[in-house]
Order: C-alpha cells, then structure tokens, then sequence
C-alpha cells in the first residue's frame, strides 16, 4: 500500500461573473485571493484560487468563472458540499458580516461530534461551517471535509482506505439519507471525506453553483506516481502527470462518478510571485505569454483587492 494522503489538496467549482466571485469570497468570506490565472485547457476563462494567508494545501477553493453561466445543482456522482473550519467566534463575526450582505447563515445541525451550520455563496454553492474549538482566528480557516453525492457509497469507499490510506471515521443516518465519515491520518486541514447516500438521489446538472472536481494532496511527485501506479493496477483510467504550475495534477473518475485529482504539494503557489503578493497579478504559463496581450483583452477586468 502506498504511503497515505494527507487529504484534500484543493477543491474547484464552477462560478458566475468573476468580479460577483471575487468580491464575496476576499470580501466578507474572508479568504485571500492565492492565484490569479487562466484555464490552463481554455485561457478564455480565470481561474480563481482562494485559501489561507500563505496558501495551504487542504485550504485552496478554485474556480472556473463564467460570465453568462448556467446554474446548475449537484446530485448522485458529483461532490454536493464543502465544509471549512471556523471558531465559534469567527462563526458570530461571520454570520453578522454577510448578514448585511443579505446571506443567512443556517441554524446548526448536528453532524457526529461538531454542530454545522450551512449557507450558499451568491452562486448557490453550498458551504458548510464546522466548529471547532481548537481553532483561532475570525475568518473560516482551511476545509473540514467535502462530500460526495453517491448511489453506492461503498466502491468510492474502498478506493479510499485501500488507495489513499483513509480509515472509517463513522456513520451518520440523517433526514433524507446516509452518511459516512472517512479521515486520513494525521490532522492537516482538509482531513475528512463525507459519503452521502440519498434516499432520492437526483441527477447532477454541471453549472454555476457546483463542483467540477475534488483534489487529493501528494507530498511530492514520487508519491503522486505510486498511487498512480496502484490507481492503474485498480482498473482506474488515469492522465499522465500534468504540470499545472503551481502542483503536478492526475486526474481519474472514482467509481461512484466523481472526478478526482492528485495534486502534489510543491512547487506551490510562490512559484511565481512573493508570499507578499500572491493574487495581485494575472500569472500565465509560460506557453501563453506570447498570447498575454490577447488573452488580457479577451478576459473581463478584475478590481483586485489588495
């Protein structure tokens, strides 16, 4: 078995306007804007990275923006949710900051050892805020869990622990359905995966509002190559390596219909800029410079904050 995963290296959604995106989440959300750059496979459209102050692994929430996209809404084979952590103190600042931008935060519900409260960004994504005592700060800092929307919750489950060495955390029966707590070891943000099995799974509809692919961390690229190799030996369809820039990506879709990624933690994202400026320049890979003029004119401007 290969050496385990750490957890989530970073999750990508699908948004709306750009500018709409950037305002809410490195405005009252809190999070800081780690990458500004293109789709590497359609330099048309940003990508959007958002995360911690120095931009963790397990804290990084990406987007495709699109300025006339369609909504859509998550359903069996896709992740449904995200979950950051927060401390009860930055829960109230939380809830009364986009309260006056008109955003509820929901009443807690209980889920295993920690109460959760759910909102939508202004796209419909929801998110989730875990609580947790152990952690400071009155912003959300780094994911909790992502969950899965599955028909059969058990192949995605043993890719889990066989694969990326999770271990079973518990089960949760819940209005509507069934839930299964996964963890990887160790206590790095973004431990935890959430298998949900509806009752009445609905069929997933890509658009704004939902989540194109979840990103697992490797520590380095001999890491991400073994579990490819144990990935192929699985009967898993697997990409080559893909240099991404700021991680070298794999991607494959588990058996429940997910599109997951193994991303590797370095080089990261000061690559490319100072720690001081992360976020406050249009960065493009090499291959595109060449093209900046035309790819600046095609993309909608940014107010960048700084």
């Amino acid at each position: 078995m290969p050496m385990p995963s750490p957890g989530l290296h970073h999750v990508t959604a699908i948004s709306g306007p750009p500018q709409r995106n950037l305002d809410f989440y490195a405005g009252p959300f809190g999070q800081r804007l780690v990458k500004q750059t293109v789709n590497f496979d359609d330099p048309g459209i940003y990508h959007l990275y958002y995360g911690d102050g120095n931009g963790t692994p397990g804290s990084i929430l990406t987007f495709f923006p699109f300025e006339a996209a369609r909504k859509g809404h998550a359903g069996a084979g896709m992740a449904s949710a995200l979950a950051y952590r927060v401390s009860p103190e930055g829960l109230s600042i939380l809830r009364d900051t986009l309260a006056r931008r008109g955003t509820e935060i929901e009443a807690a519900r209980p889920r295993f050892d920690a109460p959760v409260h759910v909102m939508r960004d202004p796209d419909g994504l929801v998110i989730e805020l875990i609580t947790q005592e152990d952690i400071a700060g009155d912003r959300p800092e780094g994911f909790h869990s992502v969950t899965l929307s599955l028909t059969d919750p058990a192949p995605t489950a043993r890719l889990l622990i066989d694969i990326l060495g999770y271990r079973e955390i518990g089960e949760q029966c819940e209005p509507g359905g069934m839930r299964l707590r996964l963890g990887a070891p160790g206590n790095a943000p973004g431990r935890h995966v959430d298998l949900w099995r509806d009752d009445q799974p609905g069929r997933a509809k890509p658009g704004a509002g939902t989540i194109h692919h979840v990103a697992f961390r490797a520590h380095d690229d001999a890491h991400q190559a073994e579990l490819r190799a144990v990935l192929m030996d699985a009967g898993m369809q697997v990409t080559d390596s893909i240099d991404r820039q700021y991680f070298n990506a794999i991607y494959f879709r588990e058996p429940g219909g997910v599109l997951f990624e193994i991303a590797t933690d370095p080089p990261g994202f000061t690559a490319d800029e100072s720690p001081d400026s992360l976020g406050q320049a249009l960065k493009l890979p090499p291959r595109y410079e060449s093209r900046r003029a035309a790819i600046e004119a095609r993309l909608p401007a940014l107010q960048v904050p700084e």
